[in-house]
């Protein structure tokens, strides 16, 4: 399973860093999660997870949903079909299901996406995402070298602009990689609860 690690190896290998002479460990581990946080938002992790109702309460907290950006649909009573989706509202850390009776105790379900993780026991990325990631991470490690080293003395003047040029080119390609197979622009064949 891929690691921090690894993807920090091949970011480092992408900037011709491998001696880590230019980036210290720690400011490329800032540019991945950087690149994370954004590859995350627009392809996140899609999950359901079965919460117990509370009897008499339509209020269910959802402050332990690790890395929670957004619940899509909720799914109550289970075990019927087809699903029983539901609508909710969610307010800070409450998700309120609008249920005609108050739940009983029973069994909900919730889809929601997350974001990615990344860290030294492995990720949740897969292969695609890891390359979009890589990316994203050697742009932001580029432009803050350009910006540290714009107005410094050194041998090689045009040096700078080269890093700016080609954090560009790699921002614009981590965008575009974003965009083109991001979450919004694919097409979803799932029924999702529509308000009547």
């Amino acid at each position: 399973m891929t690691t921090l690690s690894d993807v920090r190896g091949r970011v480092r290998k992408d900037l011709s860093d491998a001696g880590s002479l230019v980036w210290p460990d720690d400011q490329l581990d800032r540019h991945i999660e950087h690149a994370l946080s954004e590859l995350s938002l627009a392809m996140p992790r899609e999950l359901a997870t079965t919460v117990s109702t509370t009897d008499g309460s339509r209020d269910i907290a959802i402050d332990g949903l690790a890395g929670l950006i957004e619940v899509e649909t909720a799914e109550y009573p289970l075990e019927q079909f087809p699903p029983a989706f539901i609508g909710f509202s969610v307010w800070g850390s409450v998700l309120s299901l609008h249920s005609p009776a108050e739940p009983d105790g029973d069994d909900a379900k919730l889809y929601y996406t997350a974001m990615h993780v990344l860290d030294d026991d492995g990720t949740t990325l897969n292969d695609a995402h890891i390359d979009i990631l890589v990316t994203g991470a050697t742009a932001y490690a580029a432009q803050e070298l350009a910006s540290a080293t714009a107005n410094q003395l050194n041998l090689e003047p045009a040096g700078s602009e080269r890093y700016a040029a080609w954090s560009r080119a790699r921002l614009t390609a981590f965008r575009q990689l974003l965009h083109t197979y991001g979450r919004k622009n694919r097409l979803r064949g799932r029924r999702m609860y529509v308000p009547a």
